[in-house]
């Protein structure tokens, strides 16, 4: 095809004024620079398509320059010469463009996030949605989601694997795998590449948390959180986590309406399963409580912000407590370490059912009945057991020598 005639130059296009009326600079076959009064400048093609007059924009000056004008100019004569409508074929290719953008991992990965996370916590939905925004929309976001390859997935998964977070790749690869099977329920794909790379990654090392489990160090741990010399807000958190082994999450977001101090009983909503759960106060928890009451009573959260009373306390507060302690809260114990501490001592020293322990760990317990969770399930046996544990703790701290409870 012969070359496009130039009749502008840079400089001539550069020192274009506006005049009264708009006029047009021609640059040879059909392109030309349009001049607004405004001094605004559009590049502008015309032509003939089954012989009516057309005129298609290029693009803005000086974001389109000369020479890309050219170009452009010179390719929608290629497109004229093959028949093709130059401006039918730029509406397609910018409606083909917004499908695929409609659909591309990121739109179906954020649509996903929606209704997944609707009843599961906020904290894990920002988690998964951090390491997408991460890890993966940088490199395959912008991609139709039918289009992406296994290779191109392991890719930007080996990257994280890469960066020593072998944990962190797993659940990442596990959060596509989910927004892939979304997109295959919807109609936007045909399968889940994932499915190709089991075993493409090595295994995850399970990592528990640090907790204590034997009796002398439990007794030590006691008495050294009787000495603590923080807040009475932090020291009480600290004498209940044993005492309830709960999430530290739901301790520290405790809420007076849901404690009964007269049945004591503490009711609320497990955020992780999102089913209501019960824990039976011992008389230790339940006088602990009872001393938090005259300082936090009067608020909505039993363990009071220390900078804001109308927030509950810090989610780091236990951990800081622990290590002014001197623990280390990577090998020696953590906040949530007071569960597993809980789990072995009442099974191994108190001989309590496993089955009774899961269900006061609010656990998903397997039923034979197919019976969904019920938070009052061998209430007494927990009743029981939780006052059993307290004074077992009691009698751990003081020194004495405890005579193992076997469960009827």
């Amino acid at each position: 095809m012969p070359k496009l005639a130039v009749r502008l130059t840079d400089i001539k296009v550069k020192t274009a004024k506006p005049k009264e009326k708009p006029y047009k600079l021609a640059a040879g076959r059909g392109l030309h620079l349009l001049v607004k009064t405004d001094g605004s400048k559009h590049w502008q093609f015309r032509f003939r398509f089954d012989g009516k007059e057309n005129t298609l924009a290029i693009g803005r000056y000086p974001e389109v320059s000369l020479a890309n004008a050219e170009k452009k100019a010179t390719s929608s004569l290629e497109l004229l010469a093959e028949g093709i409508n130059p401006s039918e074929n730029k509406k397609a290719a910018k409606a083909s463009k917004t499908g695929a953008l409609a659909n591309s991992f990121e739109v179906l990965a954020r649509e996903w996030a929606i209704s997944y996370f609707t009843n599961k916590s906020a904290s894990h939905k920002e988690r998964t949605v951090r390491r997408l925004e991460s890890y993966i929309f940088p490199w395959l976001g912008n991609k139709p989601i039918s289009e992406i390859t296994a290779p191109q997935i392991l890719e930007v998964i080996k990257r994280i694997e890469n960066l020593n977070k072998l944990e962190t790749a797993h659940r990442t690869m596990q959060a596509a795998s989910q927004i892939f099977r979304h997109a295959v329920q919807t109609g936007r794909a045909l399968r889940d590449p994932t499915i190709d790379l089991r075993g493409a990654l090595p295994a995850p090392v399970v990592k528990h948390m640090a907790a204590f489990t034997e009796p002398k160090e439990i007794a030590e741990l006691l008495r050294a959180i009787d000495g603590f010399t923080g807040s009475f807000t932090v020291q009480c958190a600290l004498r209940l986590s044993p005492l309830v082994f709960t999430r530290p999450s739901e301790l520290r977001m405790a809420k007076w309406a849901d404690i009964d101090l007269e049945a004591n009983e503490w009711r609320y909503l497990v955020t992780k399963t999102k089913t209501m759960h019960l824990v039976p106060l011992s008389k230790q928890a339940a006088k602990l409580f009872t001393d938090l009451k005259a300082v936090s009573g009067h608020g909505e959260y039993v363990f009071q912000n220390g900078h804001d009373p109308k927030k509950p306390m810090s989610p780091a507060a236990i951990n800081a407590a622990l290590k002014r302690m001197g623990y280390d809260t990577q090998k020696d114990i953590t906040a949530h370490g007071f569960r597993a501490m809980a789990r072995t001592i009442l099974h191994e020293r108190l001989n309590i059912d496993p089955y009774i322990i899961e269900h006061q760990l609010a656990h998903k317990v397997p039923d034979a009945l197919g019976a969904a969770y019920n938070r009052t399930k061998f209430i007494e046996q927990r009743t029981a057991m939780m006052q059993a544990w307290a004074d077992y703790l009691d009698e751990l701290k003081a020194g004495a020598k405890v005579i193992p409870l076997k469960q009827a």
